[in-house]
């Protein structure tokens, strides 16, 4: 066998999915390894969820990862704290700082996806509705070569102008966005950097402010809804 000395090694790229989705990984592995074949090698590692992501990134024998791919919505792993994507990124970025993280979600509210950009920046944002098996070889690519990636409806939802009132901050905003979703206000401070007290003043702030009588969050919600504040 005469082996051609000219021929130039493959680049070895070090590839992390999370996503508790089987056949999504498959998807993400099958478009990844059609990118530039003659030019990279893959070498995958893979996670069903918090646990198993925050398992692989905090193996002191994982070979750092060139990119990150992590769903945003997963099963949560409690006793390290770890509750989604986001905080597997959060810890990427700490263990592996060169690692380019590319997340993914199902979230379509403006406020949740100016947090992500606020706190993660990540080098690509995908809706996962707007995921095309062409569109995924498109922004591995621009995320390859050092640029962002957002997907379409990122792009959209980023250009849109929130709807400012007088006496309403960044951190009112995100409670009443996660009020929104269902999240208990003694859970909020897992997402939100200010005490339960702070959180409770700012509730009261908001009905006295929006004028409700009843106290309820389901018409915190309504109104604030109704004004445009979150979606």
């Amino acid at each position: 066998m005469i082996v051609d000395s000219n021929v130039e090694p493959l680049i070895k790229k070090n590839i992390l999915i999370v996503d508790d989705h089987p056949f999504i990984i498959d998807g993400y592995k099958n478009a990844i390894t059609r990118y530039n074949p003659n030019l990279y090698e893959y070498f995958f590692s893979q996670g069903k969820d918090c646990q198993s992501g925050y398992e692989i990134i905090t193996n002191p024998e994982t070979t750092p990862f060139d990119v990150a791919f992590l769903d945003i919505s997963m099963p949560v792993y409690e006793e390290k704290g770890i509750h989604s994507g986001e905080d597997l990124a959060k810890l990427i970025m700490k263990i592996m700082p060169n690692c380019k993280i590319i997340l993914l979600t199902m979230y379509t509210e403006l406020l949740k996806i100016k947090e992500i950009i606020d706190t993660i920046n990540p080098a690509g944002l995908v809706i996962k509705n707007d995921l095309t098996f062409d569109e995924l070889i498109f922004g591995f690519d621009k995320v390859l070569k050092g640029e962002t990636y957002y997907s379409h409806s990122i792009i959209k939802m980023s250009s849109q102008n929130e709807n400012d009132i007088d006496g309403i901050d960044q951190f009112d905003k995100l409670i009443l966005f996660h009020i929104s979703k269902g999240t208990k206000t003694s859970e909020i401070t897992q997402y939100i950097p200010i005490s339960l007290s702070a959180i409770e003043r700012r509730k009261i702030q908001l009905k006295e402010l929006f004028k409700i009588d009843d106290g309820s969050d389901i018409e915190l919600v309504r109104v604030a809804k109704n004004k445009g504040i979150i979606f």
